[in-house]
């Protein structure tokens, strides 16, 4: 099973983008999806998750009311609708497979056990 994440781009502060995250491979779908990302010089940070049925779903603080995650089983496919971007959400962002399929969603990459390549998304002011 390989995550592969797109739709990262630069844009303007207020702008939005929708990066996307491919699951290919494997035959279940049975884990959660989760959003990461990283600037340069900090730790990686969570920024969403969404359960197997995507009937749970969490953010941190900082994008909650801007970012909006779901999931499309069928396609095996994941996103993250990201409004009214900032400044400080230009990072490289990942997407993420929890085996665990909640209700509980894990923030801590160590749970998450399968990684995707990031994608880059800068904010310009």
């Amino acid at each position: 099973v390989q995550l592969q994440a797109s739709g990262g781009g630069s844009v303007q502060t207020g702008g939005s983008l929708r990066l996307s995250c491919a699951v290919t491979g494997g035959t279940s779908s049975r884990y959660s999806l989760g959003w990461f990302r990283q600037a340069p010089g900090k730790e990686r940070e969570f920024v969403s998750a969404i359960t197997w049925s995507g009937n749970n779903k969490l953010y941190r603080d900082s994008v909650k009311g801007r970012f909006t995650i779901s999931r499309d089983n069928g396609d095996k496919m994941a996103y993250l609708q990201m409004n009214s971007l900032k400044p400080e959400d230009t990072a490289l962002y990942f997407c993420a497979a929890d085996p665990n399929m909640g209700p509980v969603l894990r923030t801590t990459p160590q749970f998450y056990t399968l990684w995707g390549h990031g994608t880059q998304v800068t904010v310009s002011s």
